[in-house]
Order: structure tokens, then C-alpha cells, then sequence
């Protein structure tokens, strides 16, 4: 039995051999066959680059580390298909869910990845970085209900990140496309929003739009901003002033998904600390490679902090 499985299963476990599960005593059925609605809180695969704890560690060890440390799945990327048997064996071997992200400019390249996404299989999501960010008005609107449309009939469910230099660049132009468009569902990673307006401090205005963003949650991607830096370190036990604003708007977000919750459902929560230039360093004129905080750390601080406002939610 892996760690993993004995850190959550700390009662007698019996093991089903023919389909390689555990059930557990004080577990009513299996994580996958929960039907209360929960969370999902996932490690980013662009994450782990340039940490300092993955110096020397394969992909596969990697992969260990991740599922070690109590995270329920994986935000990645499609595999090369030469690499495609060793991340199915992976994930169900630590049974970790997966998610992959998507950069389309045009409703044909999402067409074509939703193709090679029903073609790996096995995908929870996928968290689309629409790359048109003048892309504004009628057209932008046209574009992401085509998506929308294209996500629906593959059957994989698609979230559009809240993210700058991308087709939702702004606040503004986000709460146009909710006005327009019922069915969109969005990613929320409110860091953007925070750097692009310079929001050291909340304003009502921007708390009513930050709310009503809120409102289509369906996914999130987890770092802070101090409205200078996209990403900041918050301190071993989130002292950063900042942090309460993010922990709010998480529990508002989670709040939200869960009033219109089905049986069954799955929110992610991606812990998406970034390597430089995300994240900031002493070197940055020359390398980039000296960070001035632990990215490997301070993301299981966001692991706990998830399940823990999760489980405050209504």
C-alpha cells in the first residue's frame, strides 16, 4: 500500500486485488464513486519546474512527490504520445486525477486539441488560455461560445482562465462576456486581475467585479499577487496582507460552485506557483535562477489552505 494511501486511510483497509483499490473503514465508497460534490486539489506540472526539492528527481519521481504530499491530481499538459503509457501508469498507480491546458487562437485549434484530448483520454479538464487579447466585442463573444460548443460535444469540460495578455484580459472585458454568454464557465486566477489594475487595496468597485467574476467559478488556479508582482511568497502561514483578500475570494468562489453543485461534481484547485519570472529572484538581471522563497513550500501551504476553506463552504 503507498503512503498516500496510508496517510488517508489510517483504518483498517481492505484491498480489492483483481481491481487494485483500497476500501476503507470510515469511507462510505471510493473517492471516484463520491457522489457529494468536492474538491479537487491538483499540483501544477509547469509548478514543479526549477524547484529546488526536484533538483536530479526523474519525472516519475516526480510524480511520487507530488502524490506524497496529499495532492488528489495533476495540471499538466498532453503528453508526447511516446510518453503516453508512462503517465497513464503513473496517475493510476497514485491515482491522481489529470488536467491539461490549452492555448487555441482560433476555434479550429481547439477543435484539434479536443481531437487529441478524447484521443488520450482520461482528462478531467481542460483550462483554456484563449491567445487573442485584442481580440474584443462580437468576435471575442463569437469565439469563446464556439469553444464553448466544441467543449460540449467532445464531452470534456473546459474552463477560460481568468488571465492577462489573453482574450479575458481585463475585469471589464470578462463581466461583458458573462453578460453575454450563460454558459461560460471560467478558471478563476484572480492574480491577473490584481497586477493588471494594481490593486494594492480593494476597492468596492473592484470587489463588485472581482464578485460577480466569482460567480462563474469553475476551476481556480492558486497564487497571490500584492498588485506589483504577479505572484508573491506569503509567508509560512499566509501573514501577507494580500492573502486574506485571495482566501475570501476562494471561499466566495467555492460558496458559488457549490449552490449550483450536481451529485457528483469535481471542483479543481490548482496550486500554480510559477518558476521565474513568476517567481521573483536576486539574479534576475543575470540567470534567474536564485528564488527568494520555497515554491515547493509555500505550495503545500496552498494545498492546506484549500482544504481547509473547503471545508467551510456551505
Amino acid at each position: 500500500m503507498s503512503e498516500k494511501q496510508d496517510r488517508y486511510c489510517p483504518s483498517l483497509c481492505l484491498i480489492n486485488i483483481l481491481e487494485d483499490r483500497v476500501y476503507c473503514e470510515g469511507e462510505k465508497t471510493l473517492k471516484e464513486n463520491n457522489k457529494n460534490p468536492r474538491l479537487d486539489v491538483q499540483m501544477s506540472w509547469w509548478g514543479m519546474s526549477g524547484l529546488a526539492a526536484t533538483v536530479e528527481r526523474s519525472a516519475q519521481e516526480q510524480v511520487e512527490m507530488i502524490a506524497e504530499a496529499g495532492f488528489d491530481g495533476i495540471n499538466g499538459f498532453i503528453p508526447a504520445p511516446q510518453d503516453e503509457d508512462t503517465w497513464r501508469r503513473l496517475l493510476e498507480r497514485h491515482q491522481l486525477s489529470f488536467s491539461v491546458n490549452a492555448y487555441p487562437k482560433t476555434s479550429e485549434d481547439m477543435e484539434q486539441f479536443l481531437k487529441r484530448a478524447k484521443e488520450y483520454g482520461g482528462i478531467q479538464h481542460i483550462n483554456v488560455q484563449v491567445m487573442t487579447p485584442f481580440l474584443i466585442d462580437e468576435p471575442a463573444v463569437q469565439l469563446l461560445r464556439s469553444i464553448d460548443v466544441l467543449s460540449r460535444e467532445a464531452g470534456i469540460p473546459t474552463y477560460i482562465e481568468t488571465h492577462h495578455g489573453t482574450i479575458t484580459q481585463d475585469l471589464l472585458r470578462t463581466i461583458d462576456y458573462i453578460k453575454a454568454l450563460d454558459t461560460l464557465r471560467l478558471t478563476i486566477d484572480l492574480s491577473h486581475y490584481v497586477v493588471a489594475g494594481e490593486l494594492h487595496t480593494i476597492s468596492d468597485e473592484a470587489e463588485q467585479f472581482i464578485q460577480t467574476v466569482l460567480t462563474r467559478s469553475s476551476a481556480f488556479h492558486a497564487r497571490v499577487s500584492n498588485g506589483e508582482q504577479v505572484q508573491v511568497d506569503v509567508g509560512k502561514t499566509g501573514e501577507h496582507p494580500m492573502m486574506r483578500h485571495f482566501e475570501r475570494w476562494w471561499s466566495d468562489g467555492m460558496n458559488n460552485w457549490r449552490s449550483g453543485a450536481v451529485e457528483g461534481a469535481v471542483l479543481p484547485f490548482v496550486v500554480e506557483l510559477g518558476p521565474p519570472s513568476y517567481a521573483i529572484t536576486t539574479d534576475e538581471y543575470a540567470g534567474r535562477t536564485n528564488e527568494i522563497s520555497d515554491r515547493w513550500e509555500q505550495s503545500l501551504f496552498f494545498l492546506n489552505t484549500a482544504r481547509r476553506l473547503w471545508e467551510k463552504t456551505r
